[in-house]
């Protein structure tokens, strides 16, 4: 299965469109307007919510994020950046196991392990505005990794964030 995770032209919120390899709307992925952790919600194409992502709020060492059952309000996923690395690098405790995700941060390539077994992989595209390409086994829950994929890019957000403020 192969997904297409875009951001809207125009958001004021940090809204998304999740396409199939047809073109045709699969997924939508709704920002708050103001939010401190980067709240996004992930829903079906009716607007229901079902799943929600936000970052740490605070980040002194670590840069996490959560993924949270809209439905339950548990939480089902953290994910952690590992800082120092040749590599970009997050792993993620979840209830569908340990998730590893491994990127080469100059080409924007990450493969995806459940449990050590490759099941996936996300190319970032380079355009004016993020776009990603989600690939998945199609055994794969698809709306939880297309959550994974919000929240990295949170974290990358908040992390160049950081950096632009900390060389003004």
């Amino acid at each position: 299965m192969e997904l297409a995770i875009r951001n809207k032209w125009i958001s004021l919120r940090g809204s998304s469109v999740v396409k199939d390899t047809n073109e045709k709307d699969v997924m939508i992925v709704r920002g708050k307007f103001f939010t401190v952790t980067s709240k996004k919600f992930i829903c079906n194409l009716d607007g229901t919510e079902r799943f929600m992502v936000r970052n740490k709020f605070w980040r002194i060492f670590h840069r996490k994020a959560f993924i949270y059952d809209v439905a339950s309000n548990e939480r089902i996923a953290t994910i952690k950046r590992k800082i120092f690395s040749f590599h970009d690098r997050y792993f993620i405790e979840s209830t569908y196991g340990k998730i590893e995700i491994i990127g080469n941060i100059f080409q924007f390539n990450y493969s995806i392990k459940l449990n050590d077994v490759e099941i996936g992989h996300v190319a970032r595209k380079i355009s004016l505005r993020d776009s990603f390409v989600l690939t998945l086994n199609d055994d794969a829950n698809p709306m939880f990794y297309v959550a994974l994929v919000i929240a990295i890019d949170n974290i990358t957000d908040q992390r160049d964030a950081d950096r632009r403020s900390s060389n003004s």
